[in-house]
């Protein structure tokens, strides 16, 4: 009988609703109504990001493996998320300065920038900075994922491994280069683009994964702007609660690119070479 499947096992107890329904403590006392907003709001964002780190090292190993169609599908699915994560900014922007002024001060220096798993997604994607480790030195499993995601290739990197075993003119210092740094736009990389924006027929899988790539770019570019315009009509001009300068730090990083030369190639398209 389906009532029988794997000894009675109900929608609740597969998904531990009572775990997951019962982990939001606010710390205002009496519990002011918006708190609860606001630690949904984080919670659910970190079970986005955990999706978003097991899709980005699926894509990762599949791009090492030459299993491109897979790996597109992945990143498909993480700029769907993507989408997700940056409407949900809409719900906590209806938390007005006056609300959020009554128990923001209870929340001592807890904050979105120490988001372990925000920073692994960034260092998958090649923005890498060894001294964020120390940020997590008292979690020991945050410390351990970030560091995992600091010392292999990410999927830049794979994706332009992919790209020299297929014929494609990538220079070995890219090929060879230490992947626990930051990725550097490198001008050298930038014919090999045009090679493939070229003659897109040809190279379409190339093609493909280029726009793929931008496209989770632009999406993470979405979120953090999504996330300054809440900030900054939230708190205004305040410091952040971890001590960051707030809004500042936050137009600060929408400089940040993962993967400069897909944007640089743009201005070579139609240029005679």
């Amino acid at each position: 009988m389906a009532s029988d499947f794997k000894v009675n096992l109900t929608y609740g107890a597969y998904l531990h609703l009572a775990e997951i329904l019962n982990a939001q403590h606010p710390v205002s006392t009496p519990e002011h109504h918006d708190e609860l907003l606001f630690i949904l709001q984080h919670q659910t964002s970190e079970l986005w990001l955990k999706l978003v780190l097991h899709e980005l090292h699926a894509v990762r190993r599949r791009l090492a493996a030459d299993e491109l169609r897979p790996a597109l599908k992945g990143l498909a699915r993480v700029k769907h998320i993507q989408r997700t994560l940056t409407e949900q900014w809409s719900v906590l922007a209806t938390l007005t300065p006056s609300e959020y002024a009554e128990f923001r001060s209870l929340l001592g220096t807890s904050s979105g920038f120490q988001s372990y798993q925000y920073r692994a997604v960034e260092f998958l994607l090649g923005n890498k900075d060894r001294r964020m480790l120390s940020i997590f030195d008292d979690d020991p499993a945050a410390r351990e994922l970030l560091t995992e995601a600091l010392e292999t290739p990410s999927v830049y990197d794979e994706f332009l491994r992919y790209l020299a075993r297929h014929g494609h003119r990538v220079p070995a210092e890219l090929l060879q280069r230490d992947v626990t740094l930051a990725y550097q736009f490198n001008e050298d990389l930038v014919p090999a683009f045009v090679r493939i924006y070229a003659d897109p027929e040809k190279h379409w899988e190339a093609y493909e994964a280029c726009e793929e790539l931008v496209d989770l770019e632009e999406n993470f570019q979405l979120w953090r702007f999504r996330h300054l315009k809440t900030v900054e009509r939230t708190i205004g001009y305040k410091r952040g609660t971890a001590g960051s300068s707030g809004v500042g730090f936050l137009k600060g990083v929408l400089d940040l690119t993962f993967f400069p030369e897909l944007y640089a190639v743009r201005t070579e398209i139609g240029i005679p070479q």
